[in-house]
C-alpha cells in the first residue's frame, strides 16, 4: 500500500479546501442550516460545477469524473472539517451507488448524469434507526425488512401493472428536500416477503414531506409520508436489493470515517490555537503540562483514525481490483475509530475552550453533535466493532474464559 497521495488526489483536496474556506465559514454554515432545505444551494452548485463533487465516484459514461471511493472519501474529509451542509452524503454516497449497482441501463442513463451534475439531489428512504442494519454496518441485513405490516414501514403493491407505495419513513437524510427518493419497501406478503427499492419523484402526488428536528443540524433529516404513490422499481423484477445495500455500507463507512477525521482534525486545530492565546495565572493555558498531555492524546487518536480511514479507503477500492470491491470489516472498524476520535476531540474542545465552549455562538458544540448524531444513525461504536469481529470470524469456535 502506497500511503502517498497522487497529484490528482492532492489537487482535489487543495481545491476543495480553498473553495470551502471562501464559501463555508461559520456564519455561512449557520445561515445554511436555518434555511428550509438545511443547506446552501449556491455552495452545492459551486461544488458541482467547479469541482464535479457529486459525480466524483461515478463513471465517465454517466457524466461522472471516474474516480474511486478513495477520492470521494478524501473530498469528504475536507467537507467534514467545516461540517459543510450539503446533499453530498445522501446523493453521492447513498443514492447514486445504488442506482449504479441495481438500475437498468435506461434508469442509469436518465438519472446518473443529472446526479453527477448536481441538478438532481437524491435521498435513500430507510428509517433512520434501521439504516445501520439495512447497510449491514452493525449486523447482517438478512432479516432487514422495510415494512412491518401493521407495525409500519413502507408497503409496495401492484395495481393494474403499476407499483403503489404506502407508509412512512422517518429520519431520512435530506428526505425533505431531495428531488428523487430511493425508497426501500416491503412487498410479496408473508409467503414471498422481500425488500425492494423504488424510485419516487420528490414532488410526486401523494408524497408529503417535512423537515424534522435533528440533533445534528448540519445533517438535515426529513419525514417522508407516502399515500398510494406511484413508483418505479429500481432494477429488474428479480433484483435482490439486500446485497447491494450491504455492499453500499462498506463505501459509506469509509466516507464517514474520513469525514469524521476531518472534523476531529479541525476541532483539534481550533483548540490548540485557543489554548495558546488564553491566559491563566499570567501564562497561556496551553503551556500547562496537563493540557499538553490531553491534547497530545487527542492528536494521537486523530492520526491513528486517519491511518485507519485511509487504509480502509484503499482496501475498499482495491479488494476486488476495482472501485466496486469490498474491504471486509475494515470500513466499520475505521468508522468506529474515527467517531471515537471525533467525540474525544470535540469533548476536549468544549472543555478547554472554557466558558465560551459551552455557548451556542461557538462552533464547538456543532462538532460534538456531529459525533453523537453519526453514532445514532450509523453506530454505535461498540456495535460497529462487534460486526467487524463477527465478519472477520474472531472468537468463532473459541471458548470464552469466565
Amino acid at each position: 500500500m502506497d500511503t502517498r497521495l497522487t497529484a490528482e488526489q492532492d489537487g482535489i483536496r487543495r481545491a476543495l479546501r480553498e473553495l470551502l474556506h471562501k464559501r463555508c465559514g461559520s456564519p455561512e454554515l449557520r445561515a445554511a442550516v436555518d434555511t428550509p432545505a438545511g443547506h446552501d444551494p449556491l455552495l452545492w452548485s459551486a461544488l458541482a460545477e467547479q469541482l464535479g463533487l457529486p459525480g466524483l465516484a461515478l463513471p465517465e459514461r454517466y457524466g461522472g469524473v471516474g474516480c474511486s471511493v478513495t477520492e470521494l472519501a478524501l473530498a469528504c474529509e475536507e467537507t467534514g472539517r467545516v461540517l459543510a451542509p450539503s446533499p453530498l452524503l445522501a446523493t453521492a454516497v447513498l443514492a447514486a451507488p445504488l442506482i449504479l449497482a441495481l438500475g437498468t441501463e435506461a434508469q442509469r442513463a436518465e438519472l446518473l448524469p443529472r446526479l453527477a451534475a448536481g441538478t438532481l439531489t437524491a435521498a435513500l428512504a430507510v428509517p433512520g434507526p434501521a439504516l445501520a442494519t439495512a447497510l449491514a454496518l452493525t449486523g447482517g441485513n438478512g432479516e432487514f425488512s422495510a415494512g412491518g405490516g401493521r407495525a409500519g414501514g413502507v408497503q409496495a403493491r401492484r395495481v393494474a401493472g403499476a407499483w403503489l407505495l404506502y407508509g412512512q419513513v422517518d429520519q431520512v437524510l435530506d428526505g425533505h428536500s431531495a428531488g428523487l427518493l430511493v425508497v426501500a419497501a416491503h412487498t410479496g406478503g408473508f409467503a414471498r416477503s422481500r425488500t425492494c427499492l423504488f424510485l419516487v419523484a420528490g414532488d410526486a402526488e401523494g408524497v408529503v414531506r417535512d423537515r424534522r428536528t435533528a440533533l445534528d443540524a448540519t445533517r438535515p433529516q426529513g419525514r417522508v409520508q407516502l399515500r398510494d404513490v406511484r413508483a418505479e422499481l429500481l432494477g429488474e423484477e428479480d433484483t435482490d436489493a439486500l446485497p447491494a445495500l450491504a455492499g453500499l455500507g462498506d463505501g459509506l463507512a469509509v466516507v464517514l470515517a474520513c469525514e469524521a477525521v476531518g472534523a476531529a482534525d479541525r476541532v483539534l486545530e481550533r483548540t490548540v490555537e485557543y489554548v495558546g492565546q488564553r491566559e491563566q495565572f499570567g501564562r497561556p493555558v496551553g503551556s500547562f503540562q496537563a493540557v499538553k498531555h490531553r491534547l497530545a492524546d487527542v492528536y494521537v487518536g486523530v492520526q491513528a483514525a486517519r491511518s485507519a480511514a485511509y487504509y480502509a479507503a484503499w482496501a475498499t477500492t482495491h479488494a476486488s481490483g476495482d472501485a466496486g470491491g469490498t474491504g471486509g470489516p475494515v470500513g466499520g472498524l475505521a468508522l468506529a475509530q474515527a467517531l471515537e476520535a471525533l467525540r474525544r476531540a470535540a469533548a476536549e474542545g468544549v472543555q478547554l475552550h472554557g466558558g465560551i465552549g459551552f455557548t451556542w455562538e461557538h462552533d464547538a458544540h456543532l462538532y460534538f453533535k456531529r459525533a453523537a448524531g453519526d453514532e445514532l444513525l450509523f453506530g454505535p461504536v461498540h456495535r460497529l466493532r462487534d460486526r467487524a469481529a463477527e465478519t472477520a470470524g474472531l472468537f468463532m469456535g473459541a471458548e470464552v474464559a469466565v
